[in-house]
């Protein structure tokens, strides 16, 4: 039996989704962890290392918030594996979803998801069409390419996680809950309503058997929470 640890990302300043704000904390660069990212990667990290002896193998998308927070986990660690890059769990494309977003809904939770419910949505019930690209120029991709995508770094992960191997996965919200969306069976107009559930540096824990794969717990995020509130966010 193997086991993966999935772990989202730490909280990233606004330019990681597309948003410039001048008052963002951009001390590890545009996209990068705040402060308080950088604290719960540590504390996720630290969490861990308490269940866990070593990892045999570490990955993550290319998005920087993602390889920020990889390494602030496996900093928490006396031995580390090599840190490997896999696109594959890179999150889907926000700016494509939000649009032009204004600093003001970006701070306003609630106008800033009502937004983003739209644009997934929209982008779930345009199927294989294929979606204009967002404001940033990017290659659009489509929902059917996304759920392939994630299913094949999702694959690679499990064929990684061999019997006694143990592997570290850090990736986002949206990518995360599409895996387990898939091994749920869940409705496709139901994914996003998991997704907007999911604390940053949060951890989800798989089993990797002869059975394939089997979530054992979701979302876990008591290390980062207290009764004053802790570290604990979702944006």
């Amino acid at each position: 039996m193997g086991v993966i640890y999935l772990v989202r990302h730490g909280q990233a300043n606004a330019l990681a989704y597309g948003v410039s704000d001048a008052t963002d904390d951009l001390r590890n660069g545009p996209g990068g962890l705040t402060a308080t990212g950088d604290t719960q990667a540590a504390l996720s990290g630290s969490f861990l290392a308490g269940q866990v002896e070593r990892f045999t193998a570490a990955v993550s998308g290319d998005l920087v918030r993602q390889s920020q927070t990889l390494n602030g986990v496996l900093g928490r660690f006396e031995s580390r594996p090599d840190a490997n890059v896999d696109a594959g769990w890179n999150e889907y494309s926000l700016p494509a979803l939000v649009g032009h977003a204004s600093p003001e809904m970006y701070h306003d939770n609630r106008a800033y998801q009502q937004q983003l419910d739209k644009g997934l949505a929209g982008w779930i019930a345009a199927g294989d069409h294929e979606p204009d690209p967002g404001p940033d120029g990017g290659p659009a991709e489509s929902y059917p390419q996304f759920k392939a995508r994630v299913h094949d770094a999702a694959a690679r992960a499990a064929e990684v996680a061999g019997s006694g191997q143990t592997v570290l996965v850090v990736s986002s919200a949206g990518t995360i809950t599409q895996w387990i969306a898939q091994l749920w069976g869940i409705p496709d107009e139901n994914w996003p309503a998991m997704a907007r559930t999911m604390v940053n540096a949060s951890i989800t824990k798989l089993i990797v058997g002869r059975q394939g794969v089997s979530v054992v717990s979701f979302n876990e995020h008591g290390h980062l929470s207290d009764r004053e509130g802790g570290v604990s966010t979702v944006r």
